[in-house]
């Protein structure tokens, strides 16, 4: 453009446009901003030669270097399984029930144990192990089966009620009222029994009806005492732990309808080191006797 100006003040080119007295001067660009400028659009280019950049229909290009993000995740991957291998084999030799508490091997378990929970366990019993309605709070000391490692391993895996394993935990309340054992009338007076030895109403003629009830019907897997009795898995009804409820409304449809829990035999899934594993971290929450 021949015909623009020259600012006065500055000496340097107008763009040759003005608006509301307002010019644009015509500075060229820093001599850096512009050498970094090309420096970028050379290193763009040579990225999308060496590496996968460009994408197609199914894919991108494969670059002349051949690395992609997934090989690299494969490569760490196989060298963090090839570092773990004898951990995770000795895990797989050692009796979870016997192992020392204290030694490095223990530790290792309980750390692979705490991944392999949140992968198979936590969506019934919970991220935390705190259980829920109808599963198991871990951290507790009330089991239905047993807390120390062994009884661990077991549940875990042979799994509860599980059709085709003869060792598998297997045991069944009988739906009293469904079946017709007992009358609504003395359901109603087994659940104020429940509700006094669980110390949740005061004594009463109900409850006074209901203790020979109990005896005669309840007493052979919840024990005399109604502490429960782990060969059966019937729970202890004298503390403020309830798997499914201690309300009224609750204990009538469990004395009426039997509850039916199940849980998977894992040794279908999950090889011998992650179920010592598992069994170590289980037991270390708190609740492990």
């Amino acid at each position: 453009m021949t015909d623009r100006k020259i600012d006065e003040a500055t000496g340097v080119p107008t763009m040759g446009h003005e608006w509301d007295g307002i010019q644009e001067l015509d500075n060229p660009m820093p001599r850096w901003w512009l050498w970094t400028f090309y420096a970028t659009i050379i290193f763009a280019i040579g990225y999308c030669v060496a590496y996968p950049a460009i994408p197609l229909l199914h894919r991108a290009t494969a670059g002349t270097l051949g690395w992609s993000s997934h090989g690299q995740l494969a490569e760490e991957t196989a060298k963090a399984e090839a570092a773990r291998a004898s951990i995770r084999a000795a895990l797989a030799r050692v009796d979870i029930a016997t192992l020392d508490a204290h030694s490095p091997l223990m530790q290792a378990a309980v750390e692979g144990g705490r991944a392999a929970f949140k992968i198979n366990c936590a969506a019934c019993h919970g991220a935390g192990a705190a259980g829920a309605k109808g599963y198991p709070n871990l951290n507790d000391d009330d089991w239905l089966w047993g807390g120390d490692r062994a009884a661990i391993h077991q549940t875990l895996v042979h799994g509860i009620r599980q059709p085709g394993d003869d060792a598998t935990r297997m045991s069944q309340m009988p739906a009293f009222g469904r079946d017709g054992i007992l009358k609504p009338e003395e359901i109603a007076d087994v659940v104020s029994y429940v509700r006094f030895v669980s110390r949740q109403e005061h004594a009463s003629a109900s409850a006074r009806r209901g203790a020979p009830l109990f005896a005669a019907n309840c007493a052979a897997c919840h024990g005399a005492d109604a502490k429960g009795g782990r060969p059966f898995g019937a729970p202890n009804l004298t503390d403020a732990i309830w798997l499914y409820g201690g309300d009224r409304e609750t204990l009538t449809a469990t004395v009426t309808n039997a509850r039916y829990g199940v849980m998977p035999a894992w040794d279908k899934t999950l090889d011998a080191a992650t179920l010592n594993m598992l069994t170590a971290y289980i037991h270390s929450l708190g609740g492990g006797e």
